[in-house]
């Protein structure tokens, strides 16, 4: 499947916030607008302020469009509001989980380490970013040497990370055992699903 190979900060930039909770993300100097007088405005419209915050949304996950698109369809059908249960969706991907554990340090890290079969969901290794975790579920590092010293590594470079409320993680032992369904106001990133959901009407 195709990836965005390229330079990850041009992302933040691209939309004007940072999408990954690390310095070179979250730096001002990285989010200036390039050049030597830096970009002179022209007033976004409506129609770009909708396609911002999706692409916003897209980047902070590492998602395709079409897997995007597919996720809102799924959100649309679920009974309930459709910028939460698309926020729940994306929320829930294996990858994610773990980023959120603090298991790696970006959502580009936590793919490669979920492809190259360091995990277990409920003892059965796991090699999709994509798969759906739900409550209940308990995610293990596998009992090798080399993912047990990078997950620990990450965690100790992670020190004071917040780890969300709807998980609950064990250091010790490297697992993370999700509890219930995130909502809106426990996930770290601030964007408006309304705008995303009328992007696509």
């Amino acid at each position: 499947m195709a990836r965005y190979m390229g330079p990850k900060v041009k992302l933040s930039r691209r939309v004007g916030v940072p999408i990954a909770d690390i310095p070179k993300h979250t730096s001002k100097r990285q989010l200036s607008p390039n050049g030597m007088h830096g970009f002179r405005g022209r007033r976004v419209k409506d129609y770009g302020i909708r396609k911002d915050e999706k692409q916003k949304l897209r980047y902070h996950y590492n998602v395709l469009e079409k897997q995007f698109r597919s996720y809102l369809a799924t959100a649309t059908r679920r009974p309930g509001n459709t910028g939460e249960n698309l926020l729940q969706l994306l929320e829930c991907r294996l990858d994610n989980v773990i980023r959120r554990a603090g298991f790696t340090r970006t959502i580009w890290a936590a793919r490669q380490f979920v492809v190259h079969g360091h995990l277990m969901v409920n003892g059965s290794k796991v090699d999709r970013p994509s798969y759906q975790i739900k409550p209940g579920d308990v995610i293990t590092v596998r009992g090798k040497d080399s993912s047990n010293k990078l997950a620990r590594e990450n965690m100790e470079s992670l020190a004071g990370h917040m780890v969300p409320g709807w998980m609950e993680v064990n250091p010790a032992e490297l697992t993370t055992k999700v509890v219930a369904q995130p909502t809106s106001d426990q996930i770290p990133f601030d964007v408006n699903t309304n705008l995303i959901v009328e992007f696509y009407r």
